[in-house]
C-alpha cells in the first residue's frame, strides 16, 4: 500500500539529483585556487555532488596543485577527485574522461578561467525538476577586468550567453557554465574529442535536432569570466572563434562569417576617425562616457580581422569529425 502525498500533506521531497561537476585544466596553475575556492564555496548539498577536474596534460603545476585540493576537499567533506587526459590535446577529450567516470545524473561543465557563484549549481540544477529538460544553460559574466582588453570584453558583453542562445542557427550554451543529463549523452554520444573548439555547439545542436530534449535557459545561475588580458590573449581567442564557426560550417552548415575586406576595414576606421572619435571624445570629457569608448571600433575590428583568419585557415580532420560514444551502465 502507497500513500498519497497530497492526501496526507506530505511536502514533495526536495529536488537534489546527484550531480558531476566536469572542468578540464591545461597549465591552470594560475587559476585552479580561485576556481577550488568557488567550487568549495557551493551551496549544492556536498554529499549530492562530485568534482571531477581533468588535467588536460598540463606542464606546471597544476597535476600537484589537483592532489592538494583533493586533500583539502575531503577534509571537509566534499569529494574532488582529479583525472588526467594525456592521449588527446582537447579539452572536449578531457571532458568525456570525465563523463564516462561521473556517476552523476546530472553532468555540469565549467572551465579552468572561470569563478561559480555560490548559488550557481543549485540555480544551475534546480531546472531539471522537469524531465522534459535536458540541458541546462547558465549565464557567463565577467570578472572586473584590471588590463584595456579586459575591461573592454567586459563592456561588450563578451561571452554572454545570451548572443550564443539567439544564434541564428540554433541556440547553445558554451561549457563555461552548461549541464546536461547523463541520459542524453548516452542518446547522441559525447563531445567530439578530437574538436579544438566549437564543441559546446555541436554538442547542443545534435540535442536539439535529434532528440525532444528541451533546453532552458537559467540566467540566475552565474559564472564569472576571466577575460583575455593581453593582445596576444585576445588575438587567439578571437582566431579561436573563427576555426569555430568554420568547423561548425562543415558539421552543420553554419553560414560562414563575411569576409573582412580591405574596403570594409578602410570604411570602418575612417568613420572612427571621422565620426565616432569626435562624438566619443567630447561624451569623454563631460564624463557621459568611459574613456575606454575612445578604442572600442579598432579594438572589434582587430577580433573581427583575427575571426576572419582563423576561419579561412580553418580545416576540420576527418579525425575531428568522430563522435565517441558513452557505454551504458548495467542496470542489471
Amino acid at each position: 500500500m502507497t500513500l498519497d502525498r497530497a492526501t496526507n500533506n506530505q511536502p514533495d521531497p526536495p529536488f537534489l539529483p546527484k550531480v558531476s561537476v566536469i572542468a578540464p585544466i591545461y597549465n591552470g596553475e594560475a587559476d585552479l585556487p580561485d576556481l577550488i575556492r568557488c567550487l568549495l564555496s557551493q551551496t549544492y548539498p556536498a554529499e549530492r555532488v562530485e568534482y571531477l577536474l581533468v588535467d588536460n596534460n598540463s606542464s606546471d603545476r597544476t597535476a600537484n596543485l589537483l592532489e592538494a585540493a583533493a586533500v583539502e576537499a575531503q577534509s571537509r567533506g566534499v569529494k574532488l577527485h582529479p583525472l588526467t587526459e594525456n592521449q588527446i590535446q582537447s579539452s572536449y577529450a578531457a571532458r568525456n574522461q570525465a563523463i564516462k567516470v561521473a556517476t552523476g545524473e546530472i553532468l555540469a561543465f565549467t572551465d579552468a578561467d572561470c569563478r561559480p557563484l555560490p548559488q550557481w549549481l543549485s540555480l544551475l540544477v534546480a531546472p531539471f525538476a522537469d524531465s522534459k529538460v535536458g540541458l541546462v544553460v547558465g549565464e557567463v559574466s565577467a570578472l572586473p577586468g584590471k588590463t584595456l582588453l579586459e575591461k573592454h570584453a567586459e563592456r561588450q558583453g563578451t561571452m554572454t550567453q545570451k548572443d550564443t542562445l539567439a544564434h541564428p542557427f540554433c541556440p547553445y550554451g558554451q561549457t563555461a557554465n552548461l549541464a546536461i543529463r547523463r541520459q542524453v549523452f548516452e542518446e547522441v554520444g559525447l563531445f567530439r574529442p578530437y574538436m579544438t573548439t566549437g564543441g559546446d555547439a555541436d554538442m547542443c545542436w545534435r540535442i536539439q535536432r535529434q532528440t525532444p530534449w528541451q533546453l532552458y535557459f537559467a540566467e540566475a545561475a552565474i559564472v564569472q569570466h576571466r577575460h583575455r588580458a593581453t593582445i596576444a590573449e585576445f588575438k587567439s581567442q578571437w582566431q579561436r572563434y573563427g576555426r569555430s564557426n568554420k568547423y561548425l560550417h562543415e558539421l552543420h552548415g553554419v553560414e560562414l562569417r563575411p569576409k573582412l575586406t580591405a574596403r570594409k576595414s578602410l570604411y570602418l576606421l575612417s568613420r572612427w576617425l571621422l565620426k565616432e572619435l569626435p562624438s566619443v571624445t567630447v561624451k569623454a570629457i563631460a564624463g557621459q562616457a568611459p574613456p575606454l569608448d575612445l578604442l572600442t571600433t579598432p579594438i572589434n575590428l582587430y577580433g573581427t580581422w583575427a575571426r576572419d583568419l582563423g576561419q579561412r585557415q580553418a580545416q576540420l580532420s576527418e579525425q575531428a569529425k568522430v563522435i565517441e560514444w558513452l557505454e551504458k551502465k548495467d542496470e542489471g
